[in-house]
């Protein structure tokens, strides 16, 4: 019915599950930390994976933003300041992308840059699945791990036998053997639909300057810039702008502030988790958010439950495969030694640093036009040397 953009079939169903890794953990963590109502947070979420499914017909997932998250989950930060953030940045965003500022900054970015920032997060991602998510239910975990990179390793492009299927299965396998996931009864199963939340002008400005500022930075850089490369990358025939991707970034965070939603970005590396499992159009990311939709309504009082039994380390199989993706990607498409340098650079200070996509944008720049800056200053230095000793 959709044609080309949307289609339902076993590969769009496995690259469903492309993102999940990274998006549950950081949503129960927000939910947990802030009190936000988990029926309302993965209804709408849900409808933001729906609505830029129908409208990219491309796995453009929506994520919640990293930076926020990380900030929520560490505590001391309401519900109520959470939504005043989602409008904040909804707004600065749409402001940038309304006056074209948004295209002027792009074009400032150098590609290695752009490169180097997608190779830090595949980086980030793995070490986080090798680091955390792995090891976490000991030597059980690691060979339920190894067991699931092996189907993943073996199905990998395979169309009739998608590998996420399988390996979710696996997952699903040991949480009803081992995490009693099968002992959930009724009690978790409550219907609830998100409603509308208020929110003042006091907690829009503490979101602001608590949570919103420190995010735009570095949404710049990953969730639109990266995600604007990897959708040229992966979908050229597609041609999605920028500024595309900066309005629906935008009106999605003003939308899902109103109605009780986490703020919400778009992010090369759920693109490529959807991918690398074998997303090829809208389909996988509107499977995805109608489960999420019907997680929220029928399972939300249960929800952080629910994410506790599924073992970590299929999780962090996923996410390791979703780095994979950032960092061929990476890897292959710079060409030249001293870009692959300054995109090397930016990786490691995106891993390393403090607000380190942020940081490493910034120096991968500097490194790129320094030695223009440098040449052209020789050059107007030597040229009247030149002429005066003619002149002699």
């Amino acid at each position: 019915m959709f044609g080309s953009r949307i289609q339902f079939n076993r590969r769009e169903l496995s690259g469903a599950f492309g993102d999940i890794g990274t998006d549950l953990p950081l949503i129960t963590g927000m939910i947990l930390a802030s009190g936000m109502n988990p029926a309302a947070v993965l209804g709408v979420f849900g409808l933001a994976q729906v609505a830029a499914a129908l409208f990219y017909g491309i796995p453009m997932p929506v994520q919640p933003l990293k930076a926020v998250a990380a900030l929520v989950i560490a505590g001391g930060i309401s519900a109520a300041q959470v939504y005043g953030a989602g409008l904040s940045i909804g707004l600065i965003m749409l402001a940038l992308t309304a006056s074209g500022l948004l295209d002027k900054l792009r074009a400032i970015v150098p590609e290695p840059v752009i490169r180097g920032i997608q190779l830090g997060l595949g980086l980030k991602l793995a070490l986080l699945a090798l680091g955390r998510y792995i090891p976490s239910a000991g030597v059980s975990g690691l060979a339920l791990a190894a067991l699931c990179a092996l189907v993943l390793l073996l199905l990998l492009g395979n169309r009739r036998c998608p590998p996420a299927l399988p390996v979710v299965g696996i997952g699903l396998l040991y949480a009803f053997v081992f995490n009693s996931v099968g002992g959930l009864g009724r009690e978790s199963l409550r219907f609830a639909l998100p409603r509308p939340v208020t929110f003042s002008t006091g907690d829009m400005l503490q979101g602001l300057v608590l949570l919103a500022l420190p995010q735009i930075p570095l949404s710049l850089g990953n969730s639109l810039f990266a995600a604007h490369q990897m959708a040229a990358d992966l979908f050229p025939e597609r041609r999605v702008t920028l500024r595309t991707i900066g309005y629906t970034y935008s009106l999605l965070n003003v939308a899902s502030a109103f109605l009780g939603g986490v703020p919400v970005c778009h992010g090369s590396g759920g693109m490529a988790g959807h991918y690398v499992f074998g997303g090829r159009t809208g389909g996988s990311v509107l499977i995805y958010g109608v489960f999420l939709i019907a997680l929220g309504v029928f399972w939300g009082s249960g929800f952080g439950q629910i994410v506790q039994m599924f073992p970590l380390p299929v999780l962090g199989v996923i996410l390791l495969a979703e780095s994979g993706m950032l960092i061929r990607f990476a890897r292959d498409l710079v060409p030249r030694r001293s870009e692959r340098a300054i995109a090397a650079l930016t990786a490691l200070s995106a891993v390393l640093l403090p607000y380190g996509f942020l940081i490493g944008m910034a120096i991968g720049t500097v490194a790129t036009y320094a030695p223009r800056l440098r040449h052209r200053l020789f050059q107007n230095v030597k040229t009247p040397i030149i002429l005066e000793v003619e002149d002699a």
